[in-house]
């Protein structure tokens, strides 16, 4: 792994470590569990590491005390706990994966004898199909870019960025994160290319169009030396008006302030997606420009296209 990717996990889990997990017993052994989780992304090792310090308080609560004495019963248990406090069934199924991922962690070292969370099952999620922004929508947000008020290089520095965010995000597809953590070494306007790490800490070189090259270069050329100091991290792409690197949470802000509709930035990665396969491309191709591990994951997105097809058909069609 990444030596860059090692310290945004360990950063990630920082708060985790000092807030939560030193609030229960030490023999939980949850610090070493999150070291443990380095191979996973930052945003899943902090989520697991929090997940597993919120179970030990509530097992403690009920008189289980460590690992050791958690019986199978008082995971379903659990897991039927957060049902009654209204839990999505998504963030259900994640804590699931958590508790499955420790007790597996301690039967390998010795601390359970043996694994109580093996098969655990959660509840299933909804299949929910991707919400794919229109092409007029898509205009509205990438071709009437804010006002850039004069005067003001701050301002002008953040309308250039969030022009080559959206831009990027459609462009190739990225998630939130891939976004973020992308690094100045990782593009090649020449190439017209960026390269990202994605989850399994994958890399993959995707190609942009000229449109999207150019927004990146007046942001790199204009705005980022606005609002880059000191302590800006020199290998970033894209900073945040203080100079820190761009965050999911401020990736969202920026749809907020320029999308003609509520959504959210993975959209436009639904929408990338979607719209390659309704021009023609290759199921295949789509999984490799994703970073999908399986082309099942690629899939759903064939059903949103099917969707669409058949939306257009009944509103267009004469004898629809």
């Amino acid at each position: 792994m990444a030596p860059g990717t090692v310290k945004a996990v360990s950063d990630a889990l920082v708060e985790v470590d000092v807030a939560e997990v030193g609030e229960v017993d030490p023999r939980w052994e949850l610090e070493s569990f999150a070291r443990s989780l380095l191979a996973k992304s930052p945003a899943t090792a902090r989520a697991y590491a929090s997940d597993l310090a919120a179970f030990a308080r509530w097992a403690e609560r009920g008189g289980h005390d460590s690992p050791a004495a958690v019986p199978r019963l008082v995971l379903r248990r659990y897991l039927a706990f957060l049902g009654t406090r209204r839990y999505a069934r998504a963030s259900i199924a994640r804590k699931a994966a958590a508790l499955r991922a420790y007790f597996s962690w301690c039967r390998r070292h010795g601390i359970v004898s043996e694994d109580p969370a093996r098969q655990l099952s959660a509840p299933r999620t909804a299949s929910r199909l991707p919400r794919v922004l229109s092409h007029s929508e898509l205009e509205t947000l990438l071709d009437n870019p804010a006002v850039r008020p004069a005067g003001d290089d701050g301002a002008v520095a953040v309308a250039l960025r969030d022009t080559a965010v959206l831009e990027l995000l459609y462009a190739a597809g990225l998630r939130v994160a891939e976004l973020c953590a992308l690094d100045l070494a990782g593009v090649d306007l020449a190439a017209r290319t960026v390269m990202v790490r994605g989850k399994g800490n994958k890399e993959r070189r995707l190609p942009i169009h000229e449109g999207c090259a150019e927004a990146l270069a007046r942001w790199l050329s204009v705005g980022r030396p606005l609002l880059a100091t000191r302590e800006s991290p020199k290998e970033a792409v894209f900073l945040k008006r203080r100079g820190h690197r761009l965050d999911p949470r401020e990736v969202r802000r920026v749809l907020d302030r320029r999308s003609p509709v509520p959504t959210h930035p993975h959209a436009l990665r639904h929408s990338f997606a979607t719209h390659l396969l309704d021009g023609g491309a290759d199921l295949r191709v789509v999984q490799e420009l994703l970073g999908h591990s399986s082309l099942q994951t690629t899939q759903v997105y064939t059903h949103v296209s099917k969707e669409r097809l058949l939306s257009v058909h009944a509103a267009t069609h004469p004898r629809a």
